[in-house]
């Protein structure tokens, strides 16, 4: 049974894992105990995670940073579709082995976390399936360069491997060249500026325009005329408005039932995330992850002490905060052609008023350090049960739209 003051323990952050097509095969999810002395029941932070993850969704990575939690999670048996992160020091252990081993007979796939430095036990090197390597800690990298190197003699790989502490776009697809899998988080930055196309398509043109017209509440006709330019564009929103994560009763059935049924202001929403997933790019997917994500995550940190016009507002803040980089405008630029309510625009183009410690902590949650996850919490005065609460909600409701 769950058991959700166990979020009141940790403190989250996630990242995703992003293989060679650019698509997002799991979410890493990195656990910090709050209080290093303290007993964290590890089948209760089992059993919230797999409400968030469940079984025949997606990958979940747990990245557990600490040692007596994580030998506690070893020992609960763990369902098989939660990879557990074991460092390398701990899998050299011969103390280990077998609780190592008797995970691998129960079906769980287990990643080897960082360079071991003497050989892993001969009946646990199976166990593994992908092991992470960083980027600066890679035998196969030129310590000066960056380049590839040829590896050291004897060194040879015999599971796959993920690859951290990637910095640039250049540094992901030299990992890919040699053989990674995937890369753990995206360098958003640098893939934005990068992207070999453009992101003024066509479809982010009839979005910006449906936008426009929504918030000045055009007429429905008009508004079809503008959807029917792109028929894609049409039935995407449709399935994003009939998704489980929108929970409504009815089936919407056409635009205009949608205008009917949801009104301008609640649309509004859907169409800005429409604006943020619709490059065609594949290096902008993990871009769109990553807003739909601060989108989802911002509403359910609103839902605890906000209305329903903060929460619509800061669903709103999240999936365009990426949207400067995306379009290679400033936002004071951007945000003279699309319209957003005066708190999302103080955040977005200047980083002030009321919803700037939501982006903080949003950001924060999408790195791995738990300082700045303290700091950002303590700055919008929000316990650590309600974050990681919201957290949980929102991967949930997100997953229902990939």
């Amino acid at each position: 049974m769950t058991d959700p003051s166990i979020l009141g323990q940790i403190a989250l952050a996630y990242c995703p894992v992003i293989d060679r097509n650019r698509s997002v095969m799991a979410t890493r999810l990195t656990v910090f105990p709050l209080n290093p002395g303290a007993t964290i029941n590890a089948e209760s932070l089992l059993a919230v995670v797999s409400e968030a993850w469940p079984v025949g969704g997606p990958q979940v990575w747990l990245n557990v940073l600490s040692e007596r939690l994580l030998h506690d999670l070893m020992a609960a048996q763990p369902a098989t579709h939660i990879l557990i992160e074991i460092p390398a020091f701990i899998a050299c252990d011969p103390e280990f082995t077998a609780p190592i081993c008797a995970l691998h007979a129960n079906g769980n796939a287990l990643l080897l976390k960082g360079r071991p430095l003497r050989e892993l036990p001969r009946e646990v090197l199976p166990c593994f399936k992908y092991s992470i390597i960083d980027f600066d800690d890679d035998r196969r990298v030129d310590p000066i360069t960056g380049n590839t190197a040829t590896a050291p003699q004897g060194v040879v790989r015999t599971i796959g491997h993920s690859q951290a502490g990637i910095s640039s776009v250049e540094e992901m697809e030299a990992s890919f060249r040699r053989g990674a899998t995937s890369v753990l988080g995206w360098p958003i930055d640098d893939a934005i500026q990068t992207s070999s196309r453009s992101a003024g398509q066509p479809a982010l043109q009839v979005i910006v325009q449906l936008i426009d017209q929504v918030h000045k509440e055009a007429e429905i006709e008009a508004l079809e005329a503008t959807l029917k330019r792109d028929p894609p564009l049409a039935y995407k929103l449709m399935r994003y408005i009939n998704s489980p994560a929108f929970g409504l009763s009815v089936e919407i059935s056409s635009f205009r039932h949608a205008i009917m049924i949801l009104g301008y202001q609640r649309l509004k929403r859907w169409l800005a995330l429409l604006l943020a997933t619709a490059s065609k790019d594949p290096n902008m997917r993990p871009v769109m992850f990553a807003a739909v994500r601060r989108g989802m995550l911002m509403e359910e940190l609103a839902r605890i002490s906000g209305d329903d016009e903060m929460r619509n507002e800061l669903f709103i803040c999240g999936v365009f905060s990426l949207l400067d980089r995306m379009f290679g405008q400033p936002f004071n630029e951007l945000l003279k052609t699309i319209p957003v309510p005066e708190r999302v625009y103080q955040v977005l183009a200047d980083g002030t008023g009321p919803y700037a410690p939501y982006v903080h902590l949003v950001t924060a949650m999408e790195g791995q350090t738990l300082d700045e996850i303290r700091e950002a919490a303590d700055a919008l005065m929000m316990p650590f049960l309600d974050i990681n609460g919201a957290m949980m909600h929102a991967m949930t409701n997100a997953s229902q739209l990939d």
